[in-house]
């Protein structure tokens, strides 16, 4: 069984090598938020900026980043090319603005396109 802080660090990993990626490409990429407490997650629910109390932004493996290009906010058809790259680097991670196509496929309706988690093992 993997440990928490193997599963951690693997996903510090992925976010580093997403970070080369949107250098590469041109983005501009600032932290928007990491960790979160319990009774954090609980008012995004209320609020309907999350829909689990069970977020790997809990578990310290999910971040929300700001993502710019030509110093303006990007869209998430803008945040695509990161959110395939994140994807592709392994099964565990899961890009908010695709949920590895339950979006388009009509599955989801949750758009959190600067959201990037790994899943546990």
């Amino acid at each position: 069984m993997t440990s928490a802080i193997d599963n951690q660090a693997a996903f510090l990993r992925d976010v580093r090598k997403l970070l080369d990626h949107a250098d590469e490409l041109g983005y501009v990429v600032t932290i928007g938020e990491a960790y979160r407490t319990i009774e954090q997650q609980q008012i995004y629910v209320q609020t309907k900026r999350s829909k689990t109390l069970k977020s790997e932004h809990l578990n310290r493996r999910a971040i929300d980043f700001n993502i710019f290009m030509g110093g303006k906010v990007c869209s998430r058809d803008q945040i695509a090319p990161l959110g395939a790259y994140w994807e592709s680097l392994s099964l565990l991670n899961r890009w908010g603005g695709s949920w590895r196509g339950l979006i388009d496929s009509g599955k989801s309706d949750f758009v959190d396109a600067p959201h990037f988690e790994r899943r546990s093992i």
